[in-house]
């Protein structure tokens, strides 16, 4: 009986999109500060064209380049927090276990996808830490697996549900007075987490752009000799998890004790009860807080002091980009607001908005201004008070508005290097790396959501301000 050769299946439309878009990122899309400084150029020459002088453009500029230096330290510790618990001993053992599960190239990207978003929801510094860790496991046992829609799934969090979950910058700072300014809370008062996160109508959005992204993820990713597997790129990716010595002399007998880590843990555990008892579990989430509770779990999971020094001493390299790249993104709002720019956006949101339109229009808006303002809470400073006083004169709920910016902000993440930057320093690529694949979720994200949040809106009653 002759050998019957089966025909070499062709590659879907899906992955033909996700492998042209990949190939022309890899070719064209520029480093993430290089990205940075062309959002400056941009946002200039039309300040330029307001009737802004260069030298006031410039003051503009510097003026604010030190401006966002507390939201840069908590950005960075998110990012750091999250590696450190990533990267202890049972979080390493966990993901090890979870990489064993995809058998084919196809399975392990879903699979990276769906554990990213879920983890997004958690902490996004803590889902992109997991995710490149689990990206490199799940490389050494699926061979043909390609690197590029691996790397995409694993920064789904970020560019799809991350500011939908506990992590929520918008949604926080709305819940506690003390963390708005006081112009904005004359216009909306607290807005409590049950108006915004805790919404069934946000736990739809959160079910279906999870499905959405891991179907994409699937019928999108290379198989077979059609995928850029990490090997054949040169990337190699060694052992992970903190390998520490023993004690050689006795001043480094308290380095290896956990007694100290337990000290500080009760001093941090009981300001956290404090905290909570006081304000209760919803109203005490803030990004310090939770940048402390991170702090306080890794040092829990590494035990000793010398594996959490390690640990964070590892960390730190993937904050670079953020500590150099966020004051120029402050410069950008400086430029925006000196110039008058953000005074003729409003006019124009306010002009075109009906209360049938409002929650399409802040999508779309919310969506073109990240790219330009790359940061959840830093941009909504920006956007909420004309955003939330539209809406109450629409009798609109202010709650939702605050969801209509947690779907559509994360948009433009995904094609926004800026976010990639510390799972792109765990997997060791470039941006033009991830960026085609993750363009291919964009161009289906899109349209869902801005259909989502308007159809949704239409299910929430207007509440009026809790003052």
């Amino acid at each position: 009986m002759a050998l019957q050769i089966q025909p070499e299946q062709k590659p879907n439309i899906m992955e033909r999109m996700g492998g042209a878009l990949a190939e022309w990122s890899e070719k064209w899309f520029p480093d993430a500060y290089v990205f940075a400084i062309f959002a400056v150029v941009l946002v200039s020459i039309a300040a330029l064209a307001m009737g802004r002088t260069p030298m006031q453009i410039g003051v503009d500029f510097g003026s604010n380049y030190w401006g966002l230096i507390p939201f840069t330290m908590q950005m960075s510790f998110v990012i750091i927090s999250g590696y450190v618990v990533a990267m202890s001993k049972p979080v390493t053992k966990l993901i090890q276990r979870l990489a064993e599960v995809p058998k084919t190239a196809k399975g392990a990207v879903a699979y990276v996808a769906f554990f990213a978003m879920v983890a997004s929801l958690l902490s996004w510094g803590f889902s992109l830490i997991f995710s490149g860790v689990l990206i490199k496991e799940v490389s050494k046992r699926v061979k043909d697996v390609d690197y590029r829609a691996l790397g995409a799934a694993g920064y789904l969090g970020l560019g799809s549900i991350w500011a939908l979950g506990l992590s929520s910058s918008a949604g926080l700072q709305m819940a506690t007075k003390s963390s708005m300014p006081a112009a904005l809370y004359k216009i909306s008062g607290v807005i409590p987490l049950t108006q915004t996160i805790f919404t069934w109508q946000s736990g739809v959005m959160v079910i279906v752009l999870i499905a959405l992204s891991v179907a994409i993820c699937y019928f999108s990713a290379p198989d077979g000799k059609h995928s850029k597997t990490a090997e054949s790129a040169g990337i190699t990716y060694g052992d992970n998890g903190i390998v520490i010595g023993k004690a050689t002399r006795p001043g480094e007998k308290p380095e290896y004790s956990p007694i100290l880590t337990i000290i500080i843990v009760i001093l941090g555990g009981l300001y956290l009860v404090d905290l909570i008892s006081k304000k209760g579990p919803i109203a005490a989430l803030d990004l310090n807080t939770y940048n402390l509770m991170f702090l306080l779990i890794g040092m829990i999971l590494h035990k000793s002091p010398k594996a959490f020094l390690v640990a964070c001493a590892k960390a730190v390299p993937a904050t670079g980009s953020v500590l150099i790249q966020f004051p120029i993104y402050s410069g950008i709002f400086g430029i925006l607001m000196g110039s008058g720019l953000n005074e003729v956006l409003m006019n124009f949101f306010v002009s075109v908005s009906t209360q049938h339109t409002f929650a399409p229009i802040v999508a779309v808006y919310s969506a073109l201004l990240g790219f330009l303002l790359p940061s959840g809470g830093a941009k909504w400073v920006v956007e909420a008070p004309y955003i939330l006083s539209a809406a109450q004169q629409l009798h609109f709920n202010m709650g939702w508005v605050v969801q209509i910016y947690n779907a559509a902000e994360a948009l433009p993440n995904f094609i926004n290097p800026f976010w990639m930057l510390p799972l792109m320093g765990v997997m060791g690529v470039k941006a033009r790396d991830l960026a085609g694949f993750s363009f291919l979720q964009l161009i289906f994200h899109t349209p869902v959501v801005i259909i989502m949040v308007w159809l949704l809106g239409y299910t929430i009653p207007y509440v009026p301000p809790m003052m």
